[in-house]
Protein backbone atom coordinates (compact mmCIF):
# COMPACT_ATOMS: atom_id res chain seq x y z
CA UNK A 1 0.00 0.00 0.00
CA UNK A 2 3.14 2.30 -0.34
CA UNK A 3 0.88 4.52 -2.87
CA UNK A 4 -1.37 5.29 -0.62
CA UNK A 5 -2.22 8.04 1.71
CA UNK A 6 -1.48 7.35 5.58
CA UNK A 7 -5.51 7.62 6.65
CA UNK A 8 -5.87 4.83 4.02
CA UNK A 9 -3.14 2.94 5.69
CA UNK A 10 -4.40 3.28 8.98
CA UNK A 11 -7.52 1.96 8.13
CA UNK A 12 -6.47 -1.01 5.86
CA UNK A 13 -1.87 -1.77 6.11
CA UNK A 14 -1.05 -4.76 7.02
CA UNK A 15 -3.41 -6.96 6.11
CA UNK A 16 -5.69 -8.04 3.07
CA UNK A 17 -7.81 -11.06 3.23
CA UNK A 18 -8.01 -13.64 0.28
CA UNK A 19 -11.80 -14.89 -1.11
CA UNK A 20 -13.70 -15.98 1.86
CA UNK A 21 -11.03 -15.04 4.85
CA UNK A 22 -11.76 -12.87 8.07
CA UNK A 23 -12.54 -9.43 7.32
CA UNK A 24 -11.10 -8.67 10.70
CA UNK A 25 -7.76 -9.68 11.52
CA UNK A 26 -7.95 -13.28 13.11
CA UNK A 27 -6.98 -13.67 16.78
CA UNK A 28 -4.02 -16.74 16.28
CA UNK A 29 -3.85 -17.79 20.07
CA UNK A 30 -1.54 -20.51 20.12
CA UNK A 31 1.62 -20.96 21.53
CA UNK A 32 2.99 -23.40 19.14
CA UNK A 33 2.64 -24.73 15.63
CA UNK A 34 2.39 -28.02 14.25
CA UNK A 35 4.25 -29.09 11.12
CA UNK A 36 4.37 -32.70 9.40
CA UNK A 37 8.18 -33.08 9.25
CA UNK A 38 11.25 -32.40 11.18
CA UNK A 39 12.90 -31.01 8.38
CA UNK A 40 9.78 -28.61 7.83
CA UNK A 41 10.33 -27.14 11.32
CA UNK A 42 14.22 -27.21 11.20
CA UNK A 43 14.37 -24.92 8.33
CA UNK A 44 12.42 -22.30 10.74
CA UNK A 45 15.02 -22.91 13.32
CA UNK A 46 18.02 -22.54 10.84
CA UNK A 47 16.49 -19.24 9.46
CA UNK A 48 15.92 -20.95 6.06
CA UNK A 49 12.05 -20.04 6.04
CA UNK A 50 9.48 -18.24 7.15
CA UNK A 51 7.13 -19.39 9.47
CA UNK A 52 6.07 -19.95 13.01
CA UNK A 53 6.64 -22.19 15.65
CA UNK A 54 6.42 -20.81 18.86
CA UNK A 55 4.93 -17.36 19.84
CA UNK A 56 7.76 -16.01 22.18
CA UNK A 57 9.21 -15.45 19.01
CA UNK A 58 6.49 -14.63 16.15
CA UNK A 59 2.85 -14.77 16.10
CA UNK A 60 0.49 -14.31 13.11
CA UNK A 61 -1.88 -11.75 14.62
CA UNK A 62 1.15 -9.62 16.13
CA UNK A 63 3.39 -10.04 12.89
CA UNK A 64 0.21 -8.61 10.70
CA UNK A 65 -0.20 -5.04 13.25
CA UNK A 66 3.53 -5.06 13.23
CA UNK A 67 3.55 -4.75 9.55
CA UNK A 68 0.63 -1.84 9.39
CA UNK A 69 3.07 -0.12 11.98
CA UNK A 70 5.50 -0.39 9.58
CA UNK A 71 4.03 0.77 6.19
CA UNK A 72 2.87 3.86 8.65
CA UNK A 73 6.47 4.87 9.28
CA UNK A 74 7.72 3.79 6.07
CA UNK A 75 10.02 1.24 6.96
CA UNK A 76 11.24 -2.60 5.76
CA UNK A 77 10.69 -4.31 9.16
CA UNK A 78 9.31 -4.25 12.21
CA UNK A 79 8.17 -6.04 14.94
CA UNK A 80 5.98 -6.14 18.26
CA UNK A 81 7.33 -6.08 22.09
CA UNK A 82 5.05 -6.44 25.29
CA UNK A 83 5.92 -2.95 26.17
CA UNK A 84 7.60 0.31 24.42
CA UNK A 85 9.67 -0.11 27.34
CA UNK A 86 10.81 -3.72 25.80
CA UNK A 87 11.10 -1.57 22.29
CA UNK A 88 13.38 0.96 23.80
CA UNK A 89 15.46 -1.94 25.34
CA UNK A 90 15.62 -4.03 22.61
CA UNK A 91 15.94 -1.05 19.69
CA UNK A 92 19.72 0.26 21.67
CA UNK A 93 20.84 -3.68 22.89
CA UNK A 94 20.87 -5.03 19.58
CA UNK A 95 23.66 -3.48 18.63
CA UNK A 96 24.61 -1.98 21.88
CA UNK A 97 26.87 -3.95 24.52
CA UNK A 98 28.79 -4.68 27.34
CA UNK A 99 31.53 -1.78 26.71
CA UNK A 100 29.44 -0.13 24.27
CA UNK A 101 28.05 3.49 24.33
CA UNK A 102 25.64 5.47 23.49
CA UNK A 103 24.42 9.05 23.00
CA UNK A 104 20.90 9.93 24.14
CA UNK A 105 19.05 13.46 24.56
CA UNK A 106 18.20 14.43 28.09
CA UNK A 107 14.67 15.14 27.12
CA UNK A 108 13.50 11.14 27.48
CA UNK A 109 10.61 9.60 29.08
CA UNK A 110 11.68 9.09 32.74
CA UNK A 111 11.39 5.29 32.50
CA UNK A 112 13.70 5.08 29.64
CA UNK A 113 16.09 7.16 31.43
CA UNK A 114 16.29 4.44 34.26
CA UNK A 115 16.73 1.71 31.57
CA UNK A 116 19.47 3.62 30.24
CA UNK A 117 21.01 5.94 33.06
CA UNK A 118 20.95 2.89 36.29
CA UNK A 119 19.15 -1.09 34.45
CA UNK A 120 21.94 -0.81 31.22
CA UNK A 121 24.59 0.86 32.63
CA UNK A 122 24.57 -2.75 34.85
CA UNK A 123 25.12 -4.63 32.21
CA UNK A 124 28.32 -2.29 30.87
CA UNK A 125 26.29 -0.25 28.51
CA UNK A 126 27.16 3.53 29.14
CA UNK A 127 24.99 6.72 28.19
CA UNK A 128 26.44 9.84 27.71
CA UNK A 129 23.23 12.75 27.81
CA UNK A 130 22.94 15.37 26.09
CA UNK A 131 20.34 18.54 25.91
CA UNK A 132 18.08 18.47 22.73
CA UNK A 133 19.30 21.81 21.97
CA UNK A 134 22.98 21.35 22.24
CA UNK A 135 25.10 23.04 19.17
CA UNK A 136 26.24 20.92 16.57
CA UNK A 137 30.12 20.73 18.42
CA UNK A 138 28.83 19.74 21.61
CA UNK A 139 26.93 16.95 20.30
CA UNK A 140 29.83 15.85 17.98
CA UNK A 141 31.88 15.60 21.43
CA UNK A 142 29.88 13.75 23.49
CA UNK A 143 30.70 10.19 20.88
CA UNK A 144 33.39 7.89 21.66
CA UNK A 145 35.74 5.06 19.70
CA UNK A 146 32.94 2.55 20.71
CA UNK A 147 29.62 4.81 20.61
CA UNK A 148 27.23 2.54 18.88
CA UNK A 149 23.70 4.40 18.63
CA UNK A 150 22.32 7.92 19.03
CA UNK A 151 19.11 8.21 20.87
CA UNK A 152 16.08 10.86 21.19
CA UNK A 153 12.40 11.82 21.30
CA UNK A 154 10.39 13.10 18.49
CA UNK A 155 8.49 14.84 21.74
CA UNK A 156 10.24 14.28 24.95
CA UNK A 157 7.73 12.70 27.09
CA UNK A 158 6.93 14.92 29.47
CA UNK A 159 9.14 18.05 28.77
CA UNK A 160 7.15 18.19 25.21
CA UNK A 161 11.05 19.03 23.45
CA UNK A 162 11.03 18.93 20.13
CA UNK A 163 13.99 17.26 18.81
CA UNK A 164 15.93 18.00 15.86
CA UNK A 165 16.00 15.17 13.75
CA UNK A 166 18.14 16.79 10.90
CA UNK A 167 20.85 17.41 13.66
CA UNK A 168 21.29 14.75 15.38
CA UNK A 169 20.97 12.49 12.34
CA UNK A 170 23.51 14.25 11.01
CA UNK A 171 25.93 13.58 13.88
CA UNK A 172 24.88 10.23 14.14
CA UNK A 173 25.97 9.16 10.75
CA UNK A 174 29.10 11.26 10.81
CA UNK A 175 30.19 9.23 13.48
CA UNK A 176 28.77 5.79 11.49
CA UNK A 177 26.17 4.98 14.11
CA UNK A 178 22.14 4.92 13.33
CA UNK A 179 19.88 7.19 14.76
CA UNK A 180 16.80 5.80 16.75
CA UNK A 181 14.23 7.89 17.62
CA UNK A 182 10.98 6.65 20.04
CA UNK A 183 8.19 8.82 18.03
CA UNK A 184 5.25 7.57 20.43
CA UNK A 185 4.06 11.21 21.14
CA UNK A 186 4.14 12.75 17.37
CA UNK A 187 2.82 8.62 15.46
CA UNK A 188 3.71 8.56 12.27
CA UNK A 189 0.37 10.58 11.51
CA UNK A 190 2.18 13.60 12.41
CA UNK A 191 6.17 12.77 12.37
CA UNK A 192 7.62 10.03 10.26
CA UNK A 193 11.27 10.26 11.50
CA UNK A 194 12.77 8.28 8.31
CA UNK A 195 12.00 10.81 6.07
CA UNK A 196 14.28 13.27 8.55
CA UNK A 197 17.84 10.85 8.58
CA UNK A 198 16.72 8.24 11.26
CA UNK A 199 17.28 4.60 11.18
CA UNK A 200 15.32 2.94 13.64
CA UNK A 201 11.95 3.44 14.80
CA UNK A 202 10.14 2.89 18.32
CA UNK A 203 6.95 3.36 19.40
CA UNK A 204 4.97 2.76 23.24
CA UNK A 205 2.08 1.54 21.23
CA UNK A 206 0.15 1.87 24.68
CA UNK A 207 -0.28 5.84 24.14
CA UNK A 208 -1.96 6.72 20.68
CA UNK A 209 -1.54 4.01 18.78
CA UNK A 210 -4.43 1.70 21.53
CA UNK A 211 -5.69 5.10 22.13
CA UNK A 212 -8.24 3.44 24.75
CA UNK A 213 -5.76 1.78 27.58
CA UNK A 214 -6.59 -1.42 26.39
CA UNK A 215 -3.21 -2.82 26.08
CA UNK A 216 0.21 -2.74 26.86
CA UNK A 217 2.49 -3.21 23.51
CA UNK A 218 5.75 -1.83 21.98
CA UNK A 219 7.04 -1.85 17.98
CA UNK A 220 10.29 -1.26 16.28
CA UNK A 221 10.74 -0.55 12.91
CA UNK A 222 13.80 -0.19 11.14
CA UNK A 223 13.89 1.75 8.33
CA UNK A 224 16.25 -0.49 5.57
CA UNK A 225 18.72 2.42 5.15
CA UNK A 226 21.43 1.65 7.80
CA UNK A 227 24.41 0.00 5.71
CA UNK A 228 25.58 -2.09 8.93
CA UNK A 229 28.69 -3.51 6.57
CA UNK A 230 30.11 -0.19 5.88
CA UNK A 231 31.69 -0.34 9.30
CA UNK A 232 31.03 -3.99 10.21
CA UNK A 233 33.64 -3.46 13.32
CA UNK A 234 31.26 -1.69 15.15
CA UNK A 235 28.25 -4.25 15.04
CA UNK A 236 29.54 -7.55 15.43
CA UNK A 237 26.29 -8.72 16.70
CA UNK A 238 24.87 -8.54 12.81
CA UNK A 239 28.01 -8.38 10.56
CA UNK A 240 30.20 -11.71 12.47
CA UNK A 241 28.84 -15.34 12.62
CA UNK A 242 25.68 -15.86 15.16
CA UNK A 243 27.20 -19.21 16.98
CA UNK A 244 23.48 -19.74 18.52
CA UNK A 245 22.03 -19.52 14.88
CA UNK A 246 24.52 -21.93 13.35
CA UNK A 247 27.04 -19.40 11.95
CA UNK A 248 24.40 -17.08 10.03
CA UNK A 249 25.69 -13.21 9.75
CA UNK A 250 22.77 -11.88 9.72
CA UNK A 251 24.22 -8.53 7.67
CA UNK A 252 24.60 -10.49 4.86
CA UNK A 253 22.24 -13.29 5.11
CA UNK A 254 19.17 -10.39 5.32
CA UNK A 255 21.33 -7.39 4.02
CA UNK A 256 20.12 -3.73 4.91
CA UNK A 257 16.26 -4.10 4.75
CA UNK A 258 15.93 -7.10 7.21
CA UNK A 259 18.83 -7.70 9.52
CA UNK A 260 18.12 -6.06 12.21
CA UNK A 261 14.85 -6.84 12.83
CA UNK A 262 15.54 -10.56 11.95
CA UNK A 263 18.24 -10.23 15.09
CA UNK A 264 16.10 -8.41 17.34
CA UNK A 265 13.25 -11.39 17.10
CA UNK A 266 15.52 -14.74 16.92
CA UNK A 267 18.05 -13.72 19.61
CA UNK A 268 16.76 -10.93 21.83
CA UNK A 269 12.90 -11.91 21.77
CA UNK A 270 14.32 -15.53 21.77
CA UNK A 271 16.55 -14.79 25.13
CA UNK A 272 14.87 -12.32 26.67
CA UNK A 273 10.93 -12.67 25.70
CA UNK A 274 8.83 -9.53 25.93
CA UNK A 275 6.58 -11.11 23.99
CA UNK A 276 3.22 -9.58 22.76
CA UNK A 277 0.29 -11.15 23.14
CA UNK A 278 -2.08 -11.83 19.77
CA UNK A 279 -5.07 -10.63 21.96
CA UNK A 280 -3.10 -7.43 22.66
CA UNK A 281 -1.90 -7.00 19.27
CA UNK A 282 -5.75 -7.38 17.91
CA UNK A 283 -6.81 -4.40 20.42
CA UNK A 284 -4.00 -2.58 19.19
CA UNK A 285 -4.79 -3.06 15.48
CA UNK A 286 -8.75 -1.12 16.28
CA UNK A 287 -6.71 1.80 17.74
CA UNK A 288 -4.42 1.70 14.61
CA UNK A 289 -7.74 2.09 12.74
CA UNK A 290 -8.91 5.19 14.28
CA UNK A 291 -5.51 6.58 14.76
CA UNK A 292 -5.34 9.35 11.60
CA UNK A 293 -8.81 11.04 13.21
CA UNK A 294 -8.20 10.68 16.54
CA UNK A 295 -4.81 12.87 16.61
CA UNK A 296 -6.47 15.44 14.71
CA UNK A 297 -8.89 16.07 17.84
CA UNK A 298 -6.16 15.63 20.18
CA UNK A 299 -3.95 18.47 18.79
CA UNK A 300 -6.88 20.80 18.88
CA UNK A 301 -7.85 20.08 21.68
CA UNK A 302 -4.33 20.44 23.29
CA UNK A 303 -3.99 23.96 21.23
CA UNK A 304 -7.53 25.02 22.60
CA UNK A 305 -6.20 24.53 26.47
CA UNK A 306 -2.75 25.58 26.09
CA UNK A 307 -4.24 29.19 24.32
CA UNK A 308 -6.30 29.31 27.46
CA UNK A 309 -3.44 28.58 29.93
CA UNK A 310 -1.30 30.69 28.69
CA UNK A 311 -3.86 33.55 29.31
CA UNK A 312 -4.35 32.48 32.70
CA UNK A 313 -3.21 34.55 35.44
CA UNK A 314 -2.56 31.71 38.06
CA UNK A 315 -0.11 30.01 35.18
CA UNK A 316 3.22 30.45 35.48
CA UNK A 317 4.22 28.98 31.94
CA UNK A 318 2.54 26.89 29.45
CA UNK A 319 4.93 24.77 27.09
CA UNK A 320 3.41 23.52 24.04
CA UNK A 321 4.88 23.75 20.47
CA UNK A 322 1.78 24.78 18.95
CA UNK A 323 2.08 28.01 20.39
CA UNK A 324 4.29 31.11 19.15
CA UNK A 325 5.70 31.49 22.40
CA UNK A 326 7.21 28.31 22.41
CA UNK A 327 10.95 27.84 21.71
CA UNK A 328 10.14 24.95 19.66
CA UNK A 329 7.41 25.94 17.61
CA UNK A 330 9.63 26.87 14.43
CA UNK A 331 11.00 22.98 14.84
CA UNK A 332 7.12 22.00 15.29
CA UNK A 333 6.25 24.13 12.23
CA UNK A 334 9.26 21.73 10.36
CA UNK A 335 8.94 18.47 11.81
CA UNK A 336 4.99 18.35 12.45
CA UNK A 337 3.26 20.62 10.37
CA UNK A 338 -0.27 19.02 11.22
CA UNK A 339 0.48 19.31 14.88
CA UNK A 340 2.96 17.57 17.56
CA UNK A 341 0.31 15.78 20.08
CA UNK A 342 -2.44 16.40 22.76
CA UNK A 343 -0.05 16.41 25.63
CA UNK A 344 0.49 19.72 27.26
CA UNK A 345 2.89 20.62 30.04
CA UNK A 346 2.49 24.14 32.51
CA UNK A 347 3.64 25.28 35.66
CA UNK A 348 1.17 26.60 38.37
CA UNK A 349 1.97 29.54 40.47
CA UNK A 350 2.68 28.27 43.61
CA UNK A 351 4.54 25.36 42.70
CA UNK A 352 4.42 22.15 44.00
CA UNK A 353 2.11 22.58 46.66
CA UNK A 354 -0.78 24.64 44.46
CA UNK A 355 -0.22 21.61 41.53
CA UNK A 356 -1.15 19.33 43.89
CA UNK A 357 -4.15 21.39 45.06
CA UNK A 358 -5.09 21.90 41.60
CA UNK A 359 -5.27 18.13 40.20
CA UNK A 360 -7.32 17.17 43.33
CA UNK A 361 -10.01 19.91 41.94
CA UNK A 362 -9.79 18.32 38.08
CA UNK A 363 -13.62 16.35 37.67
CA UNK A 364 -12.89 15.46 33.73
CA UNK A 365 -9.19 14.94 33.64
CA UNK A 366 -7.93 12.16 36.09
CA UNK A 367 -4.72 11.48 37.72
CA UNK A 368 -3.02 8.74 36.35
CA UNK A 369 -0.08 7.58 35.01
CA UNK A 370 -1.52 7.17 31.91
CA UNK A 371 -1.12 9.78 28.90
CA UNK A 372 -2.58 9.58 25.22
CA UNK A 373 -5.76 8.54 26.00
CA UNK A 374 -8.75 8.95 24.43
CA UNK A 375 -9.46 10.49 27.92
CA UNK A 376 -8.30 13.23 30.01
CA UNK A 377 -5.65 12.95 32.27
CA UNK A 378 -3.16 14.59 34.45
CA UNK A 379 0.14 14.24 36.21
CA UNK A 380 2.60 15.42 38.26
CA UNK A 381 5.71 13.82 36.96
CA UNK A 382 8.16 14.95 39.98
CA UNK A 383 6.20 12.73 42.16
CA UNK A 384 5.29 9.69 39.93
CA UNK A 385 7.17 8.97 36.93
CA UNK A 386 10.20 10.74 37.08
CA UNK A 387 10.63 10.65 40.90
CA UNK A 388 13.81 8.58 40.75
CA UNK A 389 15.59 12.05 39.60
CA UNK A 390 17.28 14.38 41.78
CA UNK A 391 16.35 17.72 41.44
CA UNK A 392 19.18 18.63 39.07
CA UNK A 393 18.11 15.86 36.83
CA UNK A 394 14.31 16.71 36.52
CA UNK A 395 15.96 20.14 35.26
CA UNK A 396 18.14 18.78 33.40
CA UNK A 397 15.67 16.04 31.65
CA UNK A 398 13.15 19.49 30.94
CA UNK A 399 10.41 18.84 33.93
CA UNK A 400 10.69 20.97 37.04
CA UNK A 401 8.98 20.07 40.09
CA UNK A 402 5.91 22.50 39.39
CA UNK A 403 5.41 21.08 36.34
CA UNK A 404 2.16 19.49 35.72
CA UNK A 405 1.70 17.43 32.58
CA UNK A 406 -1.84 17.33 30.87
CA UNK A 407 -2.98 14.83 28.28
CA UNK A 408 -6.27 16.16 26.48
CA UNK A 409 -8.47 13.12 24.97
CA UNK A 410 -11.31 13.27 22.84
CA UNK A 411 -13.79 15.12 24.64
CA UNK A 412 -15.01 18.73 23.86
CA UNK A 413 -12.56 21.33 24.31
CA UNK A 414 -14.86 23.54 25.80
CA UNK A 415 -15.71 21.11 28.56
CA UNK A 416 -11.86 20.60 29.17
CA UNK A 417 -11.48 24.27 29.46
CA UNK A 418 -14.28 24.84 31.87
CA UNK A 419 -12.43 21.72 34.04
CA UNK A 420 -9.45 23.54 34.46
CA UNK A 421 -10.69 26.71 35.48
CA UNK A 422 -12.62 25.63 38.30
CA UNK A 423 -9.85 23.52 39.03
CA UNK A 424 -7.87 26.83 39.38
CA UNK A 425 -10.72 28.90 40.74
CA UNK A 426 -9.46 26.56 44.15
CA UNK A 427 -5.76 27.61 44.02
Amino acid sequence: MSNYKIETKCVQGGYRPGNGEPRQIPIVQSTTFRYETSEDMGKLFDLEASGYFYSRLQNPTCDTVAAKICELEGGSAAMLTSSGQAANFYAVFNIANCGDHVVCSTAIYGGTYNLFAVTMKKMGVEFTFVSPDCTEEELNAAFRANTKAVFGETIANPALTVLDIEKFAKAAHAHGVPLIIDNTFATPVNCRPFEWGADIVTHSTTKYMDGHGAAVGGCIVDSGRFDWMAEKEKFPGLCTPDDSYHGIVYAEKFGKEGAFITKATAQLMRDFGSTPAPQSAFLLNLGLESLHVRMERHCANAQAVAEFLEGHEKIAWVNYSGLPSSRYYELAKKYLPKGSCGVVSFGIRGGRAAAEKFMKKLQIAAIETHVADARTCCLHPASATHRQMNDEELIAAGVPGDLVRLSCGLEHAEDLIADLAQALESI
